[in-house]
This record gives structure tokens, C-alpha cells and sequence, in this order.
């Protein structure tokens, strides 16, 4: 199915562009959260305006965020972990926990769906990228220690001071004793 989308889309497009997508993808996502039309003749004659106001619409946005982009740009983040000898994690760093973690450090709030990683499960340093807009895109530093250890950091002066995120630890609780 060949599509002209109104709306930048994520790995796919920019407004104004023409694509062909899987039917059920078409039917079922882009059609009805608006963010396409079939690309039908009549369709294909608004491009050019589509596109066109798309472009200025995203340089507005684009300036916004810029500030946001610039507080985030080079923050560092420790997250302390259990972790096996091996350096795998008992359990996992979410999107969540990044999330909040920026939140507390920066006051910024970005949603889950814009931090681009899978699940961190390793002990080690990780470079995250937080999908602000299309264009906006900047990079985070992850750092994933055992707990305990401290952290070897080569900074610079100008680079953010790492802090711990500190996680609560749940005990497992004592066995009841058999009467």
C-alpha cells in the first residue's frame, strides 16, 4: 500500500513523503492515527504544501527543544547493580529507570518511548540516545557499576558530575519457623 504521510514518522518518513507500507500497518496504524493518507493523485498534488509546512512546523519545534537538548547533551548517569561475576545483571536498567533519573538530575520530562536502547543487562558504560524531535537527538552516557564499587571517571571539568541513582533494596523476608 503506497501511502503520503502528514506527519514525520518515526524509522519510516518525513511529512510530505511518499511510501510503500505493509497493508496492515497502513490500515491499522498510520490511516487512523492521521499520520497518512492513500496516496491517491489528489493526495500526491498537496505533497509539495504538506511538506512545505512540515518543514516549518519542525523548525519551530526544533527551536524548543534545542534547549532541552543542550541540558542533556554530555549528562551522565550511574545506576548501582547487583550483578553476578560475570557482569550480568540481576535484573535489568529500564527506559523507565533512565526516565526518571534524568528527571531528578535535569527536571526534564521525556517519555519512556523516546530513550532508544533496549533494557540494559551488563555491567559497563552505555551511550544513549533520547529522541527529542526528528533532528534532535542527543547522546547520554549510562554507566552501570556493581554496588559498592566506585567509579573510575575520566571528566573533564565541564562534564556533569556523576551521581547514583540510588534503587530501594528489598530484603527477602526471614522464614517463618515451623512450630
Amino acid at each position: 500500500m503506497k501511502v503520503l504521510l502528514l506527519k514525520d514518522v518515526y524509522k519510516l518518513g518525513r511529512a510530505g513523503d511518499v511510501k510503500k507500507v505493509a497493508d496492515g500497518y497502513g490500515r491499522n496504524y498510520l490511516l487512523p492515527h492521521g499520520m497518512a493518507v492513500l496516496a491517491t493523485p489528489e493526495a500526491l498534488n498537496m505533497a509539495n504544501r504538506i511538506r512545505e509546512k512540515a518543514t516549518v512546523q519542525r523548525a519551530i519545534v526544533n527551536k524548543e527543544m534545542d534547549v532541552v537538548a543542550k541540558q542533556l547533551e554530555g549528562l551522565v548517569i550511574a545506576f548501582p547493580a547487583r550483578a553476578s561475576e560475570t557482569g550480568k545483571l540481576y535484573g535489568s536498567i529500564t527506559t523507565q529507570m533512565i526516565v526518571e533519573a534524568i528527571k531528578a538530575k535535569k527536571g526534564v520530562d521525556i517519555a519512556r518511548r523516546q530513550i532508544d536502547v533496549q533494557p540494559l543487562r551488563m555491567l559497563g558504560d552505555y551511550k544513549v540516545r533520547v529522541r527529542l524531535t526528528v533532528d534532535l537527538i542527543p547522546e547520554i552516557k549510562v554507566i552501570v557499576h556493581r554496588e559498592g564499587e566506585t567509579i573510575a571517571l575520566s571528566a573533564k571539568p565541564e562534564e556533569t558530575a556523576v551521581e547514583a541513582v540510588e534503587e530501594p533494596v528489598v530484603e527477602p523476608a526471614e522464614p517463618a519457623a515451623e512450630a
